[in-house]
């Protein structure tokens, strides 16, 4: 197993309510990127506010970060955490079969999801004082209730990866892609991000606050936005919910 990155800060505690909340408790006075592991949440949440239900052996970690781009760009993090944890995932497993990639921030495995991120951020969009990527993974179970209508839970159960060997691999290689979005921009990680997407070319359904819009899952544009190929056109969507 490749050591820890360097450049980046580990801590690991035993309890906190949150590490998004530890993240943003602690990001102002960051003066690197630093994980922050918890093996026990007792508050941890989810997209939009949703508790994210952390059994005893499940991965929870936020990565932490002060950068120097705009919101817009720093959004983007969320595909290379993305290709991140698809990578870590491979290697506690040993292989790539049954994995995928759903838009906005899931991972699956064999069409359930294993995995969830979270971004946060403060700051203004012109300059963020710090950003967030919110972690969780079902490493040794799976959630006893998962939300009507959504994709059903997998778990890690049975490869015997722990938290902390899970760190390990997690880190290096969001390192890895890290370095390669500041060095060669989102082209790169969004070719990667597209190669490993579930549904690429399907019929898939994006609920927004607003609209439900079915279509085909034509790509992922340079912006981020999920693209649809619908009856009235193509619709690029920024923020939705999708449902196969």
């Amino acid at each position: 197993m490749r050591g820890w990155p360097e450049g980046y800060g580990r801590r690991v505690l035993d309890e906190v309510d949150s590490t998004m909340d530890e993240a943003a408790r602690r990001g102002p006075e960051l003066a690197g990127p630093e994980w922050i592991m918890a093996r026990r949440q007792t508050k941890g949440r989810g997209r939009r506010g949703r508790h994210w239900r952390d059994p005893k052996g499940n991965f929870a970690a936020t990565l932490v970060m002060r950068p120097g781009e705009g919101a817009e760009v720093v959004a983007l993090r969320s595909f290379v955490a993305a290709l991140a944890l698809y990578d870590a995932v491979a290697a506690a497993r040993g292989r790539t079969e049954g994995l995928a990639l759903k838009w906005p921030n899931d991972v699956l495995l064999n069409g359930g999801k294993l995995a969830g991120i979270l971004l946060e951020s403060a700051g203004t969009a012109a300059g963020l004082s710090h950003f967030a990527i919110g972690i969780g993974v079902n490493l040794a179970e799976v959630p006893e209730r998962v939300e009507e209508g959504a994709v059903p839970p997998a778990s890690l159960a049975g490869t015997g990866v722990t938290q902390d060997e899970f760190l390990d691999l997690l880190a290096g290689a969001y390192a890895d892609w890290e370095a390669r979005f500041v060095t060669y921009g989102f082209a790169p990680v969004r070719e990667a991000w597209l190669a490993r997407a579930a549904r690429l070319g399907e019929v898939i359904t994006a609920r927004t606050t607003r609209e439900e819009i079915v279509g085909t899952f034509e790509t992922v544009d340079e912006q981020g936005n999920l693209v649809l190929s619908t009856p009235g056109g193509r619709r690029a969507i920024a923020a939705a919910e999708v449902f196969f």
